[in-house]
């Protein structure tokens, strides 16, 4: 490729940027002049009509049944105001990071993906990388908060610190690192099925992640390959996994994370079947407010890493520009 073929593509992208930028604020100025009109309406008009914004108020109480209560403040993630946040009624527009762990500890002698174990020194520098950078973890159902109502994600870069599995160094290791800087992960446990060798966490511990503000989410019962599922088995994986993980720890689980990013359009429904707002992959990049919900971007970050590396990492996968230094919509 010459130069000029260089400078024309980049010409492009700069000129593709602007346009969704500029889509971004047309969106944004138009929700603003329905808000304003709505509040208008609702000072000025009768005790009817602040009757009929009560029936309203009553659907979006339903539809949130199922979501976790937003931290007021994020307090716990940021380490900012604890003064309670409220939604701007505006739809975030910016896209968020979500990470994605496996095993936080040395790799074992032949070990058959040895990139999947973070050792506990790296995964501590990298955290506070993060956070030096500006960084602080929030939780998916925060994300979907700012994204569909504008609920503020505090001063700073939102990411989302996901691990899978359920491995019981999540617990041992990275709770500590994270608690320290007064943050939050993101929990993609399956039910059983881990390797011996490794262990899984337990129900006590599970209950020790939730207690320190940690979101719970699932691969579905035995990390199993569900596109070569029959509807029953695929049901028992996502739907019966959802429902004992809420019987059992009384949190919503509103998010689904496909087993090894294998899905297809049957899988997808049976998630969206079994009450799931959303699901995660491996594909890599940041997750949009734009993008299915059901096939959210990660990024994995494997054994090595350094905390510079991670950060040239998310610098590097953003696909629409620099960060900005807040996300409140």
């Amino acid at each position: 490729m010459d130069i000029q073929d260089l400078h024309a593509r980049r010409e492009q992208r700069r000129r593709a940027i602007r346009r969704r930028r500029r889509t971004a604020a047309v969106a944004i100025v138009a929700a603003l002049a329905a808000v304003a009109t709505a509040v208008a309406l609702a000072t000025g008009g009768s005790s009817t009509g602040g009757g009929g914004g009560g029936g309203g108020g009553s659907t979006s109480s339903a539809s949130a049944d199922t979501r976790t209560p937003t931290r007021s403040g994020h307090s716990a993630s940021s380490g900012a105001s604890t003064v309670a946040a409220r939604p701007t009624g505006v739809p975030g527009q910016e896209p968020v990071p979500i990470l994605m762990y496996h095993v936080i500890a040395a790799p074992p002698a032949g070990a058959p993906f040895p990139g999947l174990y973070v050792e506990p020194a790296e995964f501590a520098e990298q955290m506070q990388a993060l956070k030096d950078a500006g960084w602080h973890a929030v939780t998916l159902d925060e994300v979907e908060e700012y994204w569909r109502r504008g609920m503020p994600l505090g001063a700073g870069k939102p990411v989302v610190v996901s691990f899978d599995n359920g491995y019981n160094s999540q617990y041992t290791q990275a709770l500590p690192v994270l608690r320290r800087l007064g943050w939050v992960g993101d929990e993609n446990l399956q039910l059983s099925g881990l390797p011996p060798s490794e262990g899984g966490l337990s129900q006590t511990q599970i209950r020790g992640l939730l207690a320190a503000g940690w979101e719970l989410d699932t691969q579905g019962i035995s990390h199993a390959a569900l596109i070569t599922l029959d509807a029953e088995q695929l049901h028992y994986q996502v739907a019966v996994a959802r429902q004992l993980l809420q019987q059992r720890y009384h949190v919503p689980v509103n998010w689904f994370c496909y087993p090894s990013g294998q899905y297809d359009a049957t899988v997808e429904e049976a998630v969206k079947a079994a009450g799931f707002i959303g699901s995660t992959t491996v594909v890599p990049g940041w997750a949009h407010p734009g993008d299915d919900p059901y096939r959210l971007h990660r990024l994995r970050v494997l054994g090595g890493t350094s905390g510079q590396q991670l950060l040239e990492m998310l610098a590097d996968s953003r696909e629409d520009g620099p960060a900005p230094t807040a996300y409140t919509a």
